[in-house]
């Protein structure tokens, strides 16, 4: 199962300072005026391996390897069993009357198509929840990331996948997994996950076995 990657939740953080003048009639020298500077200097992070090198992506990555090894098995045991109501179906259809068998194959063609489309729907729920894990977490990371441009009195963060050289000096990286880690952790109490999802029913014992519906 492919963990599609969501956009960046952003590209560039920036921390500016400006000042305000509201001047009285007359001209003020520049002497008089001395404007604050705002700080200098940029920082790259590599926010994919933030997230993937951190407590709370590795617990993301790990719920979704193991939803993902669970829906797999499900989907075995549900193909076989399927596999032997066709296998059934098939071995009762000389014995059954042509309309009867129409009217079995087809509500079993639909129950397939159902069965099918609902598996889709929860592998679909696992990466979204994954993608939304990923949000919540760069959310989360946001104001610590701000306190770490402010701690090193920079003015902006890039994505290093922006950036094409860079001195290994301004890269905060791993800094930012120490604070990130210390901060957030791995999520705290409770799956981050919801892995569970409704089961159907798929096996029908019943199926051509009506003497009713069979031939003499």
């Amino acid at each position: 199962m492919t963990l599609m990657r969501p956009r960046c939740f952003w590209h560039a953080l920036t921390l500016s300072v400006g000042v305000l003048l509201v001047c009285p009639a007359g001209q003020i020298s520049a002497q008089q005026v001395q404007p604050l500077t705002a700080p200098e200097g940029i920082l790259v992070l590599n926010q994919d391996a933030l997230f993937a090198r951190s407590q709370f992506g590795q617990r993301v990555q790990q719920e979704l390897e193991q939803a993902g090894e669970r829906l797999a098995a499900e989907n075995r045991e549900i193909e076989a069993q399927l596999t032997e109501e066709e296998m059934r179906l098939t071995e009762e259809r000389q014995g059954m009357d042509p309309t009867a068998f129409r009217v079995l194959a087809d509500e079993f063609d639909t129950r397939v198509g159902e069965i099918r489309t609902a598996q889709d729907a929860k592998a679909q729920s696992l990466n979204d929840q994954a993608d939304a894990a990923r949000q919540q977490f760069f959310e989360l990371a946001f104001p610590i990331l701000l306190e770490l441009v402010q701690d090193r009195g920079a003015a902006v963060i890039m994505d290093s996948r922006a950036v094409l050289l860079s001195a290994e000096t301004v890269d905060i990286t791993a800094t930012a997994l120490i604070w990130v880690d210390d901060r957030i952790g791995d999520g705290g109490e409770g799956p981050l996950l919801e892995t569970d999802g409704p089961r159907l029913p798929v096996p029908r014992s019943d199926a051509g076995s009506d003497p009713a519906t069979n031939a003499p």
